[in-house]
């Protein structure tokens, strides 16, 4: 990841810009004062860096819950935010000539606000859960121009490279997002897709709550896929497939297909190395004969006005637990314009999200962005407004 040595971190006076970057305000960690969040934007990017002092020299990077997707927006903000504290830098593996063409053109990438906005409108939406090198992907939108493809990610070099991939061919069908997969489904309204690829997902065996395939996600599924509709799992894992089929078969009605080492159109290049050491490939499907509801979900992620310190430090380093999920209160900070932020994780049990909650007298609200609008996440969140503002 980008990351800048500095000699040491000289504060200005914000709100400040340099070049085309903005920098809003800082945050300092209340339990940590080696820790400073520094609030940026570039163009609709909101996000914030992180100065961090070690004991040789201060550490200039991007904070992981808000970095922005393309990573050359991340390097520009280090870059500037060095020149406005006219730091001295000791080492740096920011560079502006990394910088690529093909994604200063960035309509592809899409962020879950956008979604949230208003679903895109297509004859025939199909989804990639984990695209990794994009290969089955760009493959599929080559050959379908005519269908929606909205592929999933979260490894920003591999997000990275195929937001390159489209604007060389010019592709006009592909939308991508860095977020979770399991979350977005519940912004997808009811029986409009048309396929769910997910191919060679970590098995993660020593954590399997992280799993991709769980009964949530494959009922979720069932909502979004039009009759005849299919989600489709691909896996070299022999553990993975035994999980799923159990969690397949233990459903209450299902038409399932299952096939080992059956040739696709196109095959990742994980699949290719496993072809080479010999490993089987297994394929679950799932055909979707339900017609489900519409979706609806109604709710508002508004606070009450109202600002208490002594509140706030008590719940730091907290866990509220709340019917069908829970709150995390991870870290709390103190802005230099006189507020208070905290970093959380609020949500279900299974689907967390990490965000942060800025509160201050006359206004508090999400950062970078809101949670995605479920039920779970409505009712987390009166909890939270209640624990903050009483």
């Amino acid at each position: 990841m980008p990351h800048i040595h500095i000699k040491s971190f000289n504060p200005v006076k914000l709100p400040a810009k340099q070049d085309d970057v903005d920098f809003h305000f800082m945050a300092s960690n209340v339990a940590h004062s080696d820790e400073l969040l520094i609030a940026t934007t570039i163009g609709e990017k909101e996000f914030f860096l992180l100065v961090k002092d070690t004991p040789e020299n201060t550490l200039l990077k991007s904070e992981k819950i808000s970095r922005p997707s393309p990573t050359y927006i991340v390097k520009k903000a280090l870059n500037q935010l060095a020149a406005l504290t006219k730091s001295e830098i000791l080492a740096s593996n920011v560079d502006d000539s990394s910088k690529h063409m093909h994604l200063e053109k960035d309509e592809s990438l899409w962020s879950i606000h956008d979604f949230a906005k208003g679903f895109p409108e297509a004859d025939d939406v199909r989804i990639e859960v984990g695209f990794g090198s994009g290969r089955h992907l760009l493959h599929q939108a080559k050959e379908n121009p005519e269908i929606l493809f909205i592929g999933i990610e979260i490894h920003k070099p591999s997000l990275e490279q195929a937001l390159k991939q489209i604007n060389i061919l010019g592709l006009k069908n592909v939308i991508l997002l860095d977020y979770d997969a399991r979350l977005f489904l519940e912004l997808v309204p009811s029986n409009i897709v048309s396929r769910i690829y997910v191919h060679f997902p970590v098995p993660w065996d020593k954590k399997p709550h992280r799993r991709v395939i769980s009964t949530a996600f494959i009922n979720e599924s069932t909502r979004v896929l039009a009759p005849q509709g299919q989600l489709e799992l691909r896996t070299d894992s022999e553990n993975y497939f035994a999980y799923s089929w159990e969690t397949f078969i233990a459903l209450n009605k299902a038409i399932l297909r299952v096939n080992k080492n059956q040739a696709i159109a196109i095959s990742s290049k994980y699949e290719d190395r496993w072809k080479k050491m010999e490993k089987n490939i297994y394929d679950i499907t799932l055909v979707n004969e339900e017609i489900s509801p519409e979706l609806n979900i109604e709710g508002s992620f508004d606070f009450k006005s109202g600002l208490d310190r002594e509140r706030l430090a008590k719940l730091n380093t907290t866990t509220q637990k709340v019917e069908g999920g829970f709150i995390h209160f991870e870290r709390l900070y103190a802005t230099d314009d006189s507020r208070m932020m905290f970093r959380v994780s609020m949500g279900s049990f299974e689907r967390p999200e990490h965000l942060y909650v800025i509160i201050g007298e006359d206004k508090s609200y999400y950062f970078p962005t809101q949670p995605v609008p479920s039920q779970i996440n409505f009712a987390v969140h009166r909890h939270l407004d209640e624990l903050l503002h009483g």
